[in-house]
C-alpha cells in the first residue's frame, strides 16, 4: 500500500510517500481502507516532534479517517467486511490502509459521504464537549471564538449558534470570517485591523458569557477582559504556538472562571450524551463540517504545511479514494 511517512521529526516537508506492507487485522483489531482523511493541526506538532507527546519515527501521521472494512481480526463481532466506518487515533490514518482497535470505529450513518465523516470527528467533538460541558453552554448565551475560521473553531461557530447562543467570531482573514458568518456567526472581528478589545466592546457591549480559545498567544487577554462578570474562559491550545500570560487580578476581579478543555475530564455520561446529541445533529443536516481544501495523498506534506500556517479555512482533507 501507499502511505506517508514522516522518516524523521521535522518541518512537514519531511513527510513522504511510500510502499508500505499491508496491515494484517490482529486480534481485536480491524482493517479499513481508508478513503478519506482529515489534518489536523497536532498531526503538524507530531511530525515536528513538538507535540505534548511524541511518537517514534518513522510513523504515518494522520488521526482521523474514514473509509470500509477490509478485514477483521479475533475476537471482533461488532463489524464485518464491507462497513463504513470512521475512526479516530494517534497516528496511522494517512495510508491506503491502517489497522486499528475495533473500539475506535463507528459505523458511518446513512447518506453521510466519507470526507464529511472523515473531517467531523476531532474538531466538531472537540467543540461540543467544550461547548456542553466545559463552558456550559446555555441559550441565549453571548459566545466568542477565537481562530473562528479553524477547524475546531469555525466547529464551534457552528455547534455554538445550533445551541442557541449568539456568536462572535474573531478570525485573521475575510475569508475566515465569511466562513464563520455562513455557519452562523452573528458578529465579526478581523484581529489584524484595530484594537481587539474595543472591537470586542463594540459586538458585546455588555460582556461574553463564553470565551472558547483554541489559539493563545495576544488574543487571549483582550478576549478574557471581554466577558462579563461569572464569565467562563475555555482554552482548548495553543495554535499561535504561544502560551499566553494571564493577568490573575482580572479572574479575581471579575469573577471569571478558566477552564482547560480535555476529553478525559468529561464525566461518563455527559460524553455518552454529547457524542449522541452531536451525532443527531450530523445526521439531520444541523451540522457539518466545512471542508476547506482537499489534497490527494501524494501532496500530503503540503496539506500539512497548510494547516501549520494557519491558512486553513475549517478542515483539510486527504482524499485516497
Amino acid at each position: 500500500m501507499r502511505a506517508a511517512v514522516c522518516p524523521q521529526y521535522g518541518p512537514p516537508e519531511v513527510v513522504r510517500v511510500e510502499e508500505l506492507p499491508d496491515p494484517v487485522a490482529g486480534s481485536g483489531q480491524v482493517v479499513v481502507a481508508v478513503a478519506a482523511a482529515a489534518v489536523n493541526y497536532p498531526d503538524v506538532l507530531l511530525v515536528a516532534g513538538s507535540y505534548q507527546v511524541s511518537v517514534p519515527v518513522p510513523f504515518v501521521p494522520g488521526s482521523e479517517f474514514a473509509g470500509v472494512v477490509t478485514d477483521i481480526g479475533s475476537g471482533v463481532t461488532d463489524f464485518a467486511v464491507g462497513d463504513r466506518v470512521t475512526g479516530t487515533g494517534m497516528v496511522g490514518a494517512f495510508a491506503q490502509r491502517v489497522a486499528v482497535d475495533a473500539p475506535i470505529l463507528a459505523r458511518l450513518p446513512d447518506g453521510i459521504d466519507v470526507r464529511t465523516a472523515a473531517a467531523f470527528g476531532v474538531a466538531h467533538r472537540t467543540a461540543y464537549h467544550s461547548l456542553r460541558s466545559a463552558a456550559r453552554l446555555s441559550e441565549g448565551d453571548e459566545l466568542v471564538v477565537l481562530g473562528a475560521g479553524g477547524g475546531v473553531g469555525l466547529a464551534a461557530v457552528q455547534l455554538g449558534a445550533a445551541l442557541g447562543a449568539r456568536v462572535t467570531a474573531v478570525a485573521s482573514s475575510a475569508e475566515k470570517l465569511d466562513a464563520a458568518a455562513e455557519h452562523g456567526a452573528q458578529n465579526l472581528v478581523d484581529h489584524r485591523v484595530g484594537d481587539l478589545r474595543a472591537a470586542l466592546r463594540g459586538c458585546v457591549p455588555d460582556g461574553a458569557d463564553i470565551v472558547l480559545d483554541p489559539v493563545g498567544g495576544d488574543l487571549s487577554e483582550p478576549a478574557l477582559r471581554s466577558l462579563r462578570r461569572g464569565g467562563r474562559f475555555v482554552t482548548i491550545g495553543f495554535a499561535s504556538g504561544s502560551i499566553p500570560r494571564i493577568p490573575l487580578n482580572l479572574v479575581l476581579i471579575k469573577g471569571i472562571h478558566v477552564l482547560g478543555f480535555q476529553f478525559q475530564d468529561i464525566p461518563a455520561d455527559e460524553f455518552t450524551r454529547n457524542d449522541a446529541e452531536l451525532r443527531d445533529l450530523l445526521v439531520t443536516g444541523r451540522a457539518a463540517p466545512h471542508i476547506g481544501a482537499v489534497y490527494p495523498l501524494d501532496d500530503t506534506a503540503a496539506a500539512l504545511r497548510h494547516v501549520g500556517d494557519g491558512r486553513a479555512v475549517g478542515k483539510v482533507v486527504i482524499d485516497l479514494s
